[in-house]
């Protein structure tokens, strides 16, 4: 019956019948062209080979994520847990090949033996424990993230080179990731479409019950299921980490959204039942286009979050509301299948303005062609420090007359990689870059140095690449200064806490390292602990208070940005500034504010805003084929009540 209509649409319609009934009956596949329409018209540099082949690479770790999480979701469960078992998985590769010498081959087995053991461990909580999928996955990620950080102690690990080429090409033109994500791709949709454990998956998701009455060993199939995400999740690990030529720790954090995004814009429904790999792969592609398309056309980096949200939003729409058109259909013949053709174009015209519209408004216009063109990729803008950069880069640009596009990386080293290779495929006259990682910059560069982009890096080195100038402040010598300062505030003896900043960050690796050589001139400092929070205030407020909880003799806090700093004085209340005293590192705003109010003794002030200046400087000096120094060092200052009145930033 169904084959006879099929046959039938096809002999009235011909061939576009054909094609305008396979749009219809998949939305997230007209989304998806109706922005590719979009931005080719928006940006000359979008449909390019290289730029399309670009977004594959992309698109390739979240899919590959996806395509795990398809096999859950479809059974009616949730997995929260990939992004962090991707991390785990490609640091047990790394630590056991690089560290203690055992044969990749091996070590591969046992980054994928480790994503089954964690999806094994997730179906039993889950069939055998009767937890919630979502509590049970949000508890391994949790777990699985912490085992990546004991094991590689916070420090990101070189890869195996033999397995590193699985971020490069096949002949120089097709990316070993690509080719990865399509033959996952195909294993995921035989596995759906030609197994019984696929089948199982569907029965479990529509009704589980059912299934259970039915003889399907359910408990069993959930144990396969979960294991299955694990392969994915591994695999995704392992491609990623190629990618960045090194093992990140805190690498794929957040992934996980993006994976449950790409299923459900693909077609999959949350409450099980329904979902294919085809559909998973196209909400990758959909996800990865975006975020191409948004740095091409300069788009604002906190505009381009709104802009994702809005359109995950209306492609999930348009699916959902082709799928009641469609069930109208059924009951109305005919006329119902009008009305789904005109829902389903109306809502794809709505895409396509919502899309054109938005980026239009956002896009900083078209810059003549005698205006240099650059790009600053950021490590995060969730940190004053680097708004202030941001901030010193774009004032010195417009100066100077360039078109400067920034984006946020969000501390994530892959994010950044991505943002790089957009940079590249736009032939931009510079490109500067504030490394999430030292290490995992370094292939984006190469590439950049290969189509000869001059690379300026501020703040942050790049590691076993060329740039042509780094622009930073000494954060080894910044740290020996705040840990001399404190030690001469404390007399040379008392009790201390030291909170860390990002576990794998080459930021919070340097200051550190600093801290931890001042501080041998001063055997009379004991340090009662030393704990991560991240950079960040809130954790900084937070960690603090456990560790005063501990620790309530505390007489100093060394914290290696003011975000810290500021947080620890909030835990500290009326002891911050009296018998606690307090040096922070940045010399941000908020910093400085503190340390007029005596709240914050000291900050070791790396003047931001001219690390940005200088860097688009030098940028410029570059394009213009000028010499430039290959190391610019901006002095750090230590900062107190003192001298802060004559401090400019």
């Amino acid at each position: 019956m169904a084959t006879d209509t099929l046959k039938s649409t096809t002999g009235a319609s011909g061939a576009p019948g054909g094609l305008r009934r396979l749009l219809l009956d998949n939305g997230a596949l007209t989304a998806l062209i109706v922005l590719v329409i979009a931005l080719s018209a928006l940006s000359g540099d979008f449909l390019t080979t290289d730029n399309l082949l670009n977004v594959g690479v992309q698109a390739a770790v979240t899919a590959i994520l996806a395509f795990g999480v398809t096999f859950v979701i479809v059974s009616a469960g949730i997995d929260l847990s990939v992004g962090s078992v991707a991390a785990l998985s490609a640091t047990v590769l790394a630590w056991s090949a690089t560290q203690h010498g055992v044969p990749v081959a091996l070590a591969v087995l046992l980054a994928v033996a480790t994503g089954i053991v964690a999806g094994l461990v997730n179906g039993f909580l889950i069939a055998y424990g009767k937890l919630p999928p979502f509590i049970a996955t949000l508890a391994m990620l949790s777990v699985a993230r912490g085992l990546s950080l004991v094991i590689s102690g916070g420090i990101p690990i070189p890869f195996p080179d033999s397995v590193s080429h699985l971020g490069d090409a096949l002949g120089d033109w097709l990316p070993v990731p690509v080719l990865v994500m399509v033959v996952m791709g195909l294993i995921a949709a035989f596995v759906l479409g030609r197994t019984y454990i696929g089948r199982s998956m569907y029965a479990i998701g529509g009704n589980e019950e059912a299934a259970r009455l039915s003889g399907l060993r359910v408990k069993k199939q959930k144990l396969a299921i979960y294991a299955l995400s694990g392969v994915f999740a591994a695999a995704a690990g392992i491609v990623l980490a190629a990618r960045l030529s090194s093992a990140q720790p805190q690498a794929a954090d957040g992934y996980e959204l993006d994976a449950i995004a790409a299923v459900v814009i693909g077609g999959a429904s949350l409450a099980g039942g329904t979902g294919k790999a085809s559909g998973t792969l196209i909400g990758a592609l959909i996800l990865a286009v975006l975020r191409n398309g948004l740095n091409l056309l300069s788009v604002s980096a906190f505009w381009q979050q709104v802009v994702i949200g809005v359109v995950i939003a209306l492609a999930v729409l348009l699916d959902t509301v082709r799928r009641k058109a469609g069930a109208s259909a059924v009951t109305a013949g005919s006329g119902g299948d009008k009305g789904k053709q005109a829902t389903t174009y109306a809502l794809a015209a709505v895409v396509t303005v919502a899309i054109v519209g938005a980026t239009s408004f956002l896009h900083s216009g078209s810059a003549s062609s005698a205006t240099p063109k650059m790009g600053l990729s950021l490590s995060t803008l969730n940190n004053p420090f680097f708004v202030q950069i941001r901030a010193g880069a774009q004032a010195e640009a417009k100066k100077l007359g360039v078109d400067l596009t920034v984006t946020d990386a969000q501390n994530d080293a892959s994010q950044q990689a991505n943002q790089l290779q957009n940079f590249t495929s736009s032939n931009l006259g510079a490109i500067i870059v504030n490394p999430v990682d030292s290490d995992a910059a370094s292939n984006s560069v190469k590439a950049a140095d290969k189509a000869r982009i001059p690379v300026i890096a501020v703040d942050r080195g790049v590691n076993q690449a060329t740039v042509d100038a780094l622009v930073a402040s000494d954060n080894v010598a910044g740290g020996e200064l705040a840990a001399r300062t404190i030690a001469e505030k404390l007399g040379g003896r008392g009790r201390i806490v030291i909170l860390q900043g990002q576990a794998g960050t080459s930021a919070a690796r340097e200051r550190a390292e600093g801290f931890t050589k001042g501080l041998k001139a001063y055997p009379g400092i004991q340090v009662l602990a030393q704990q991560p929070a991240d950079f960040d205030r809130t954790k900084g407020l937070d960690v603090m208070s456990n560790l005063l909880q501990a620790h309530p003799d505390v007489q100093g806090v060394i914290a290696a940005n003011d975000e810290m700093a500021l947080g620890a004085i909030k835990a500290l209340g009326s002891k911050a500034g009296r018998s606690v005293q307090v040096v922070g590192f940045d010399g941000t705003p908020d910093g400085l504010t503190a340390v007029k109010d005596g709240t914050l003794y000291a900050s070791v002030a790396q003047q931001p805003s001219q690390l940005g200046k200088i860097a688009v400087d030098n940028a410029l000096k570059a394009v213009q084929g000028k010499k430039v120094q290959s190391t610019v060092k901006v002095p750090v200052k230590v900062v107190t009540k003192d001298n802060v009145a004559g401090f400019s930033g």
